[in-house]
């Protein structure tokens, strides 16, 4: 009997503590964090009869009507498995490269960034290889979006709508973000029309995932979703400060781990794709890899971060400024690198006739050196010097995000009265392979072609591949 009592005073004694701690949470919120929220976004925070519960509403009311729903329409080739038969093409007179084609729809999210200009961002892998693009707002207007430029290595996109009466958000700091700070996400899940979820920032400066070429993400745990890409992260002053693109779901939906594109980053990819529809990255003339803590022990260091030059190309930036192989970057611009991921980020992302100011550890002694940005040089040739199958046509390498050495080869500019575009060739096509050889620049295409009466290319285009025969 007595012990019973005892667990009841004990059950009793938990209970009053939990309610007294639930008390004491939401008079500081009432009190602290309210009065700070009031002062900076109007959140009704008073408690009592009659009055609003604390209610991340009036921000949402303010920021949503500038998030938007985007649909894509895209005509895609399908191939029957029997037309490529070499009997049934001969027996019913099917021609090469025989397809039928069909239209499929995807839906994402924009943030309206721009009411003025009617500019809308978003990932570029929400409206890559789009034939349509379809903007819908909040107020239930729709209107047809058109691609002002995207950049497939940062995973943005630039669209713009002809409409009035349009609600922007205003571009935050994203620099400012500490872990541990409330965000909300606004997108368009799963097409169920916008939602909103919150959450905090569950880190900063997130790479090396493997989603995309840029990576300095924001990781949160307000739920994102497939549909959510493009849409907006903003904190508690309604402020954009991240483009949602992309989660971890083992399971195929919301575990906790979303990532974030910061604003740091939007704002100078958006430059570069409103004055040249593409973002023109230049080069530093370095190569690079991580700190690891054999090297760390080889130069005699505690601190196992930053990023180690071990090649400097002959006349480069890098060489001109005064680079040396065995340096270890530690920030560029004021910002800290903590791997060689970082430093490719930071060259990737500072355009063409920019300084950028890197602090360095040389032998013992902290340096600093600026280095201006320069265009990668690119090789040309004109597809004349190679087959006659090829004329009308300038190739030149393609560079890979790195800016160090060529991968492919793009299609700069060809005659829409040539036998290639004909075929379906295309200006910003990729070349891969040519006659079943790899091609990796202007100089392998040449060697490829040389002497050829047909080609036959497989080339990438907006994400997808396709292969196209000259005859």
């Amino acid at each position: 009997m007595l012990s019973r009592a005892i667990a009841k005073i004990r059950n009793d004694g938990a209970m009053n503590f939990i309610i007294a701690f639930f008390i004491h949470v939401i008079v500081f919120f009432t009190f602290f964090v309210g009065g700070t929220l009031q002062a900076q976004a109007d959140i009704p925070v008073a408690l009592g009869d009659g009055t609003r519960l604390p209610s991340l509403a009036p921000i949402l009311e303010k920021s949503t009507p500038a998030v938007v729903n985007i649909a894509t329409f895209t005509t895609v080739k399908t191939y029957n498995p029997l037309w490529q038969d070499p009997f049934f093409r001969r027996f019913f007179s099917v021609p090469d490269n025989y397809s039928q084609e069909k239209q499929t729809q995807s839906a994402g999210s924009g943030v309206i960034v721009d009411a003025s200009h009617g500019y809308v961002l978003t990932n570029h892998h929400v409206v890559e290889g789009a034939d349509e693009i379809t903007v819908t707002l909040t107020d239930g207007r729709v209107f047809s979006a058109q691609r002002v430029g995207s950049d497939k290595q940062a995973d943005l996109a630039v669209l713009k709508i002809e409409a009035d009466h349009l609600s922007e958000l205003p571009m935050g700091e994203s620099g400012e973000l500490r872990v541990g700070d409330f965000v909300i996400a606004i997108g368009n899940p799963f097409g169920l029309g916008q939602t909103v979820t919150s959450g905090i920032v569950s880190a900063l400066g997130r790479s090396g995932l493997g989603i995309q070429g840029y990576e300095d993400f924001i990781q949160t745990d307000a739920s994102i979703n497939p549909g959510n890409s493009g849409g907006a992260l903003i904190n508690l002053r309604g402020e954009l400060v991240g483009i949602n693109s992309a989660i971890i779901a083992p399971s195929g939906g919301n575990v906790g781990i979303g990532f974030a594109i910061p604003t740091e980053i939007v704002r100078t990819v958006m430059r570069q794709l409103l004055e040249f529809g593409e973002v023109r990255r230049g080069r530093l003339g370095v190569h690079f890899q991580d700190m690891t803590s054999e090297l760390a022990e080889a130069f005699g260091l505690a601190n196992v971060q930053g990023a180690v030059i071990a090649r400097v190309l002959a006349d480069s930036p890098a060489e001109r400024a005064g680079f040396k192989v065995g340096d270890i970057v530690s920030r560029v611009n004021g910002r800290e690198i903590r791997n060689a991921s970082d430093l490719r980020n930071r060259i990737g992302l500072t355009p063409v006739g920019e300084k950028m100011t890197v602090e360095l550890l040389r032998k013992g002694r902290t340096l600093t050196l600026t280095a201006l940005i320069e265009e990668t040089p690119v090789p040309e040739l004109a597809g004349s010097a190679m087959n006659a199958l090829l004329q009308g046509i300038l190739f030149r390498d393609f560079i890979d995000p790195q800016g160090t050495e060529s991968v492919a080869v793009q299609v700069a500019d060809i005659d829409s009265a040539s036998t290639a575009y004909e075929a379906g060739l295309r200006k910003g096509d990729v070349i891969v392979v040519t006659n079943r050889m790899r091609t990796r620049s202007t100089e392998h295409l040449k060697q490829a072609v040389k002497g050829m009466q047909r080609l036959v290319m497989r080339i990438e285009r907006e994400g997808r591949s396709y292969q196209l025969t000259l005859r």
